[in-house]
């Protein structure tokens, strides 16, 4: 039996993720939200890049999306710069007894210990009220740095450290208003971007970090953040606009997890928009991005994954692959209890239904 399902936001995990929701027999796309009024009644086919014509078009509000019954929503709309909304958002739509997966808000993720608790308890509140389940997963935050360390740490005898890299070349990432609002890149060094005001790591990646100590079985004593920036050397220009000579063009930063004043669990990023700058910071394992989980421990290991695509570089295979955990999901949330649900609390996902077989697409 399909589940039916809707789509919100077309962005650039938007489109990828209503492109499988049309492509993929387990689901029944029955409707398609914008916040882009030029996007409002265009087909879903052609908004997930397809060449197809589906007879759904885009709306322009929640309300309507509701209207059209579906049973999951597929959440992606931004979250980064408006966790408010996208919570609130996510909320009406479990009110109205609808299912959700999705990108943002992040901080739903594992929000105990990260998001107010008053804001846990309307959320809870409304999938209640709903009878509605709500799952926020992706990359990193999401299954580089969930799953897998969990899933490497099942082996171990003894661990006295997890640490989840994102070592990235963003040079091709159009994400403007994540490049420039969020993280600061063309941006003064002498300035403070929005990603490392006190506390907003912490609240990123901190539902990270939250949920590796749970599935460990310890609790984080206080989260500790660090970054540091390198300017360009010239003038140059990345798919998301212009860096000009001595503003931001490279930046690393971490986010520690302290148990009795060690650093038992950290999620560290580098991201470059050029390869040359500081060589001396951790580089991907190959191409353009990796990411690397590394476990201090019996057995240690380090282990980096290398996404890449048919139809892009490494920064369109991570965007496909948060895609993927998302969609791939429904099925899961669907059948699950409602309320907040995490990696924790699904079973282990395989990619069910998801083999087309040799020289079939």
């Amino acid at each position: 039996m399909t589940i039916r399902v809707a789509q919100v936001a077309t962005g650039n995990a938007g489109m990828l993720t209503l492109r499988q929701l049309i492509s993929d027999a387990r689901f029944e796309l029955v409707a398609v939200s914008t916040s882009t009024p030029g996007k409002v009644g265009t087909d879903a086919g052609e908004l997930a890049g397809l060449d197809l014509v589906t007879g759904i078009g885009a709306v322009g509000d929640l309300d309507a999306l509701i209207a059209a019954g579906p049973e999951c929503v597929v959440y992606c709309a931004m979250g980064d710069t408006r966790p408010v909304e996208a919570t609130n958002d996510v909320r009406k739509l479990l009110e109205a007894g609808i299912d959700v997966v999705g990108s943002a808000p992040g901080t739903l993720q594992f929000p105990w210990g990260t998001m107010p608790q008053k804001v846990i308890d309307k959320v809870e509140a409304a999938a209640r009220a709903g009878d509605a389940t709500v799952y926020i997963t992706g990359v990193d935050p999401g299954f580089a740095s969930d799953l897998v360390p969990l899933a490497l740490a099942s082996t171990c005898q003894r661990i006295e450290q997890v640490k989840c890299y994102e070592l990235a070349d963003y040079a091709t990432y159009d994400g403007a208003e994540v490049m420039f609002d969020l993280m600061g890149f063309g941006k003064p060094v002498t300035d403070t971007p929005l990603l490392f005001l006190p506390g907003v790591l912490g609240l990123a990646w901190g539902t990270a970090i939250r949920m590796i100590a749970s599935g460990l079985g310890i609790e984080v004593d206080e989260i500790v953040e660090h970054w540091e920036v390198e300017p360009a050397p010239e003038s140059y220009d990345v798919a998301a606009g212009r860096i000009e000579k001595g503003t931001i063009a490279a930046l690393k930063f971490s986010i520690s997890g302290m148990v009795d004043g060690h650093p038992a669990i950290v999620v560290e990023h580098v991201t470059r928009t050029r390869d040359d700058l500081r060589p001396d910071w951790a580089r991907p394992a190959s191409g353009g991005g990796s990411y690397r989980v590394e476990i201090t421990g019996e057995p240690n290991y380090v282990v980096d994954i290398v996404p890449s695509s048919e139809h892009g570089d490494h920064n369109h295979a991570a965007i496909v692959a948060a895609c993927g955990r998302i969609v791939n999901a429904i099925p899961d949330v669907v059948a699950a209890a409602p309320g907040i649900r995490t990696t924790l609390d699904l079973p282990l996902p395989t990619g069910r239904g998801t083999y087309v077989g040799q020289g079939t697409l």
